[in-house]
C-alpha cells in the first residue's frame, strides 16, 4: 500500500510518499498551495508517478491534542483534495513536525534561507513515517498496552 503525504499550508504543499509496501516515508517535493488544490498537472503528475493507494494529510494539533486555529480550513482543503484524485483520506498528527524537519535540515548544514523550499516536504515525510509506525504496530499488535 503505497501512501501519499500533504502537508498543506496556505502557501506551500509538502509532498512525500511511502514505498510500495507502505514501510519507508520519503519526501518528494514542495508544490505552490494552488497547484495542489487547482489539482494542476504537476500535481497530477505525481498522483501518475507514484499510484498512491491512500492520501495521508497533517492535521495541525495543539500541543493538548486539541485542532488548531487552521485546522478545519486545512482538513476541508484535504477533503477536497481527496475527492478530486478519487483517494480515500488519512489524517496524521503534524504537530512539532515542521520543527523537526527545520533541526534536521539545521544538521545537514542548511541555513535558514535555504532549507525554505525542503521543510515541508520534510514534515510531510515525518507526519507519514509515524503514521506507517502507527499502522504497522497496530496489524502487529504492538500497539496495544495491557490494563
Amino acid at each position: 500500500m503505497r501512501a501519499l503525504a500533504l502537508d498543506i499550508g496556505s502557501v506551500r504543499v509538502g509532498v512525500a510518499v511511502s514505498d510500495a509496501s507502505g514501510r519507508v516515508a520519503s519526501p518528494v517535493k514542495v508544490l505552490p498551495a494552488a497547484e495542489v488544490l487547482g489539482h494542476a498537472r504537476t500535481f497530477r503528475r505525481i498522483l501518475e508517478d507514484y499510484e498512491p493507494d491512500v492520501l495521508v494529510c497533517g492535521r495541525p494539533q495543539t500541543l493538548a491534542g486539541e485542532d488548531g486555529p487552521q485546522a478545519e480550513r486545512l482538513m476541508g482543503q484535504a477533503r477536497q483534495i481527496a475527492a478530486d484524485c478519487g483517494l480515500p483520506l488519512e489524517f496524521a498528527d503534524e504537530r512539532l513536525s515542521s520543527a523537526e524537519a527545520k533541526r534536521i535540515l539545521r544538521e545537514e548544514g542548511l541555513r535558514e534561507r535555504d532549507m525554505r523550499g525542503k521543510v515541508d516536504m520534510v514534515a510531510a515525510s515525518l507526519f507519514l513515517q509515524a503514521w506507517l509506525d502507527a499502522r504497522a504496530s497496530d496489524a502487529t499488535g504492538e500497539g496495544e498496552g495491557t490494563a
